[in-house]
């Protein structure tokens, strides 16, 4: 008799909790994986109880996961990040030997890092120089975050005459 009561309370409270987070949301449901599959023929899919059936799905199979990993069930798994966000995280990955190459004016992080920033091979060494003089400047500044890193570039990129036309291109 307190199983049944039990699990409409754990019903209930992962219904709010999904709906809440659905309120929050204006997508229409999970993006992918098998409950988006199941589920998507609804008459309304921008209904709460199928997009709680979505997740639900998605949640106890882990398809959407799965989905994501090896881009089967309707997910993508082109391993992209976005394209915005590609430059800020390879400064934050590698800041320690890229800021040892911006230093230099050289180097097979600052070469990764021209190639990221559509820069062709034969106006790298002009970046190279434009790195290392920015560079100098971000550490007198203080400033050593990645995104202040990709702002200087791109600054000191658009105001030099061979490699302007490149900043708008990322």
């Amino acid at each position: 008799m307190k199983q049944p009561w039990l699990v409409a309370v754990v019903g209930v409270v992962i219904g709010f909790q999904a709906g809440t987070a659905f309120a929050l949301n204006p997508d229409n449901g999970p993006g992918c994986g098998l409950g988006k599959l199941a589920w998507s023929d609804y008459k309304t899919p921008k209904n709460i109880a199928p997009q709680v059936m979505m997740a639900t799905t998605n949640g106890t199979f882990g398809s959407q996961t799965f989905g994501i990993s090896f881009g089967t069930s309707g997910c993508t798994n082109d391993g992209k990040v976005m394209a915005s966000q590609e430059t800020n995280t390879f400064i934050a990955s590698t800041f320690d030997t890229l800021s040892t190459d911006m230093a230099r004016g050289g180097g097979e992080h600052l070469t990764a890092l021209a190639t990221l920033m559509n820069v062709p091979i034969e106006q790298q060494p002009a970046f190279f120089q434009l790195a290392q003089q920015q560079y100098l400047s971000l550490t007198e500044a203080g400033e050593v975050s990645s995104v202040a890193v990709v702002k200087a570039l791109q600054n000191a990129m658009a105001g030099h005459p061979a490699l302007a036309q490149l900043t708008g291109s990322r």
